[in-house]
């Protein structure tokens, strides 16, 4: 049987995002240059345009439609309050999560 990583993944996906978006505004490919960068390397847009939909539906971010360089326009992304929040209790709870996950995965056994 093998470990089915997408739930763990899609919470922490979430997060990140946040995070990305919270350093400035910016659109759906970008973040996904920015997590492949950071070795998410088999995330994919199918993975991540519907969590930025969820996020939006959710009031985490806000998207707006501007001039692209490239061609047509783009969705950017911004950070909303409560996306602040959501966050900030991700940053909390990911600490203490990855704390805890750690120490068991560390224990010997003796």
């Amino acid at each position: 049987m093998n470990y089915d990583r997408s739930q763990l993944m899609r919470g922490t996906l979430e997060g990140c995002i946040l995070k990305i978006i919270s350093i400035k505004t910016t659109y759906g490919y970008e973040i996904i240059e920015h997590l492949q960068g950071f070795g998410f390397t088999d995330v994919a847009e199918g993975t991540i345009y519907p969590l930025l939909l969820r996020l939006e539906k959710q009031g985490n971010i806000d998207s707006k439609l501007m001039p692209s360089p490239l061609g047509p326009k783009r969705k950017y992304f911004t950070i909303t309050e409560a996306g602040k929040e959501y966050l900030s209790q991700f940053e909390t709870y990911w600490r203490s999560f990855d704390q805890i996950v750690n120490r068991i995965l560390e224990e010997s056994g003796e």
